[in-house]
């Protein structure tokens, strides 16, 4: 019987080394713990929180962010990003009304404090965690797209192209031609989800959506979206707990059973 009771602690192990992963992502037991993270990056806090200041178009989080004011400074001011370079087509830069576009989308990305619910791991020098298919509303990008489809790009996939950067700035490969957005992308939906490689997943807008900006003076409406989020999540994975701990359960009997047939 001894014996048994060994292998019934040892399936308890692997059962709660399953869900105690090294992975954070799948150790997340409450809507807290969703809430009051920031994806892992070069310059991400650790948890959301205050700022003084954040510059320019990345002030409607300064109550609540992910990035520091130094940070959103740099990047408004800077011709690249992570070596990246919006103007990489030779003989174009981007209209004003675009860059200003990929500079809150930006803002975003290294600021919200609302994008646990869809992060997953990702192995880059600059970062490990990435958001994916993360909701945006129809009307944000429908005017995204309207002040960028004349622009010029060569890719429709800006996270994952075949870019050269033997300058160690990213251009337009000979073999890629750059055409404007509308002949690259298309449509509003093609480019909002493919320019970085599905961060984003395009959705009407009477659904829970996220917008790129907003008034921070009426509050940041994707705290409930990410909230809502995360409590189905918990949802979800506490009927896969369920349902794991039932395997283990039968498979513990089909144990005795056979165990009481032997001896």
């Amino acid at each position: 019987m001894s014996h048994l009771l060994l292998a019934v602690v040892a399936w308890a192990a692997v059962l709660r080394g399953s869900v105690a992963s090294e992975n954070r992502l799948l150790n997340r037991q409450t809507v807290n713990d969703y809430l009051e993270m920031c994806m892992i990056g070069q310059n991400h806090k650790e948890v959301p929180g205050p700022e003084s200041s954040l510059y320019q178009e990345c002030l409607p989080w300064k109550d609540r962010s992910c990035c520091r004011d130094n940070v959103t400074q740099a990047f408004h001011n800077s011709p690249t990003w992570y070596k990246f370079s919006w103007n990489h087509c030779s003989g174009h830069q981007l209209s004003p009304r675009c860059k200003t576009r990929f500079v809150k989308d930006l803002c975003f990305y290294e600021c919200s404090p609302n994008v646990g619910p869809w992060l997953v791991q990702e192995n880059r020098k600059w970062r490990t965690e990435r958001f994916y298919n993360a909701p945006l509303c129809k009307n944000e990008c429908d005017a995204w797209w309207e002040d960028c489809k004349d622009d010029f790009t060569c890719m429709d996939n800006w996270s994952k192209g075949d870019f050269n950067w033997t300058s160690g700035v990213n251009s337009c490969p000979s073999h890629r031609p750059c055409r404007s957005f509308t002949q690259i992308f298309k449509n509003s939906t093609s480019f909002c989800e493919r320019v970085w490689d599905y961060a984003w997943q395009v959705v009407p807008d009477n659904q829970p959506c996220m917008k790129i900006w907003f008034d921070a003076s009426q509050g940041n409406p994707n705290y409930a979206v990410a909230k809502q989020k995360a409590e189905a999540l918990l949802t979800i994975s506490g009927a896969q707990r369920l349902t794991a701990l039932n395997a283990c359960l039968v498979i513990m009997l089909l144990i005795l059973i056979v165990w009481g047939a032997w001896f």
